[in-house]
C-alpha cells in the first residue's frame, strides 16, 4: 500500500486485460465507440497538439536554449553519433516498420482509388499520407517527451519520472502531487496497452511470415498462439537478469536486419522505378507535411472522416503513448548532448530514415499493383499482416528474406517489451533506475495478457482503437510538460550569471 501508482496501475490494466480475454468482442465494441466519440469531438485538438509539439521542438532547438546540455555543463556525450542514431532507429520503430512497410501504403491506395481517384496520383499521395504519418510529427512528439525527461533528470537532477517535472516546477503541494501521480499513472496504462497492441502486430506479423516461409495454409489461431507462448518464455527470461548490454545488441541486429533487408529490395526490385518514387515522395512530403498537420477533414464526407479517424488520429494517439516509454530510452542515452543536439538528432534522421523505408518499401508495392498482374492489392485489401511477404516471394531468396523478417519481428517484440517491463518497472517503484525482479515480471506478465487480448480480437482494427483508448488521457500530460519545460528553461534562463 505504500505504491499507489503500482496499485491502481496493475489494477486498471488487469482489468481491461481480463475484460478482453472474457469477453473479446465487448472490449473491441467499446473501445471503437468511445474513440469515435473522442475523435469526432477531439480531432482538432489532436492535430493542433501535434502540431503544437513539432513546433516547439524546431523552436527549442534554434532559440537560444538550443546549446543548454542535457546533463551539467561539463558532461559529454556517452555514445558516438552513430551508435546513438542507431539506438534511436531502435526504440521508435521496430515492428511496426516491418508490418506497415508496404502495407499502408497500398491501403491508402485503395481508399483513394475506391473513391474515384486517379491510380497514379493515388499512389503518390497514399505515399504522402504514410510518410505523414511516420515523419516529423511523430518525432516530435518522441523529442520533446524524451527532452523534459532528459533535462529534469539530468540537469535539474530529478527521478526519471514523468510526474517530476509538475512537482519540480509547481511545488510539492498537495495539488501538484496529485496531478503528478496522475500523470505517472496515465503514462503508465498507455505505455501498457501500447505495447500490447505492438505484441500483437509482431505475433501476426510472424505467424504470416512462418505461413509464407513454409507454405501452410489456414493454420489460424492455433499456430498464432503458439508463437505467442514461444514469445512469452523469450522475453519473460531476460527480465529476471541485468540484460541492458544485450537486449542493445538484439535491437541493433534486428535494425541491422532491417536496413539490410531495405538495400536488398532497392537492389533486386526495379532500382529506377522505386528511387523515382523516393525522390518524389521525399520533396511531396517536406512541402506539405507543415500545412497537412493542420487538416481535421471536416467538410469531407462519413467515409473519408472514418479513415481520417482510424489512420491519422489513431498514429497520433499511438505516438503519444509510446512516448513516456521511448522518452525514457531516449533520454537515458542522450546525458551530455544539447538541446539542438538532442532535436535535431531525434527529429530529423529517423523522419528521413522513415522516408526512405516507406518510399521503397511502397514503391514496389505500386509498382507490382500498377505493372503486373499480381493479386497485391486483393491481399492489402483482406490481409495486411501478409503483404510484406508476398512482396519478398516475387523477388529473389525468398526463403531467406522471409525468414530475415520473421526473425527481425521476432526480435524487436521481444527488446520492445523487456525494455518497457523495465521502463513501467521504474515508473511504478518511485523512479528506481534498477526496478526490483519480480515488478518486471509483473509487467511481463500483465503486458503479455494485453498482447493476448488483442490477439484474441483477430483484427488489426480492434487493436488500434484500443490502443487509442488507452492512450487519449495522455494527451493532456504532454502538454503540462511542455509548459514545465518551458517554465523551467526561462527560470535556468533568468538565474545565469
Amino acid at each position: 500500500m505504500k505504491n499507489p501508482v503500482l496499485i491502481v496501475a496493475l489494477l486498471i490494466t488487469g482489468a481491461i486485460a481480463a475484460w478482453g480475454i472474457l469477453d473479446n468482442e465487448g472490449l473491441a465494441s467499446a473501445a471503437a465507440q468511445l474513440v469515435h466519440i473522442q475523435f469526432k469531438s477531439r480531432a482538432w485538438f489532436i492535430m493542433l497538439t501535434v502540431t503544437f509539439m513539432f513546433v516547439i521542438s524546431v523552436w527549442l532547438a534554434f532559440s537560444r536554449y538550443g546549446n543548454i546540455k542535457l546533463g551539467k555543463d561539463e558532461d559529454e556525450p556517452e555514445f558516438s553519433t552513430v551508435s546513438w542514431l542507431t539506438m534511436l532507429f531502435s526504440a521508435g520503430m521496430g515492428v511496426g516498420l516491418l508490418y506497415w512497410g508496404t502495407a499502408e501504403p497500398l491501403t491508402h491506395y485503395l481508399v483513394l482509388t475506391d473513391g474515384g481517384a486517379d491510380a497514379r496520383q493515388a499512389a503518390n499521395q497514399a505515399l504522402f499520407i504514410t510518410n505523414f504519418h511516420w515523419g516529423l510529427h511523430a518525432w516530435a512528439i518522441y523529442a520533446v517527451t524524451g527532452l523534459i525527461i532528459a533535462y529534469f533528470s539530468f540537469r535539474l537532477d530529478c527521478p526519471s519520472l514523468i510526474s517530476a517535472p509538475i512537482t519540480k516546477v509547481f511545488g510539492g503541494g498537495k495539488i501538484p502531487t496529485i496531478a503528478g501521480l496522475l500523470a505517472d499513472l496515465l503514462a503508465i496504462v498507455a505505455v501498457a496497452i501500447g505495447l500490447g497492441g505492438s505484441i500483437a502486430m509482431g505475433v501476426f506479423q510472424i505467424k504470416e511470415g512462418v505461413d509464407a516461409w513454409l507454405g501452410l495454409q489456414g493454420t489460424g489461431l492455433g499456430l498464432t498462439l503458439l508463437i505467442f507462448g514461444v514469445l512469452v518464455v523469450a522475453y519473460i527470461l531476460p527480465l529476471m537478469v541485468d540484460l541492458s548490454r544485450g537486449m542493445a545488441l538484439l535491437s541493433n541486429t534486428a535494425m541491422a536486419i532491417a536496413g539490410g533487408l531495405m538495400i536488398f529490395i532497392l537492389l533486386a526490385g526495379p532500382t529506377h522505378y522505386i528511387m523515382g518514387g523516393v525522390t518524389e515522395a521525399t520533396g511531396e512530403y517536406f512541402w506539405n507535411a507543415f500545412v497537412h498537420g493542420f487538416r481535421t477533414f471536416t467538410f469531407m464526407d462519413e467515409k473519408v472522416e472514418n479513415w481520417f479517424q482510424a489512420w491519422t488520429l489513431t498514429y497520433m494517439v499511438w505516438w503519444l503513448a509510446w512516448a513516456p516509454f521511448v522518452g525514457v530510452f531516449i533520454a537515458r542515452i542522450s546525458k551530455g548532448r544539447t538541446i539542438r543536439e538532442f532535436i535535431l538528432g531525434v527529429v530529423v534522421g529517423p523522419t528521413l530514415f522513415s522516408i526512405l523505408w516507406f518510399g521503397i518499401f511502397g514503391s514496389i508495392g505500386f509498382h507490382t499493383a500498377l505493372n503486373t498482374q499480381l493479386p497485391i492489392l486483393e491481399i492489402a485489401r483482406n490481409n495486411a499482416s501478409a503483404i510484406t511477404f508476398y512482396v519478398l516471394n516475387n523477388l529473389p531468396l525468398a526463403g531467406v528474406t522471409i525468414l530475415a523478417v520473421v526473425a527481425a519481428a521476432f526480435l524487436f517484440v521481444i527488446t520492445s517489451v523487456v525494455s518497457a517491463a523495465f521502463v513501467l518497472g521504474m515508473f511504478s517503484s518511485k523512479g528506481d533506475l534498477n526496478p526490483p525482479v519480480r515488478i518486471k515480471l509483473i509487467w511481463g506478465g500483465i503486458l503479455g495478457a494485453l498482447g493476448l487480448v488483442m490477439i484474441l480480437s483477430g483484427s488489426i482494427e480492434a487493436v488500434k482503437s484500443i490502443i487509442a483508448l488507452g492512450a487519449l488521457p495522455f494527451v493532456f500530460v504532454v502538454l503540462l510538460l511542455v509548459v514545465c519545460l518551458l517554465k523551467a528553461l526561462k527560470a535556468e534562463s533568468m538565474n545565469a550569471p
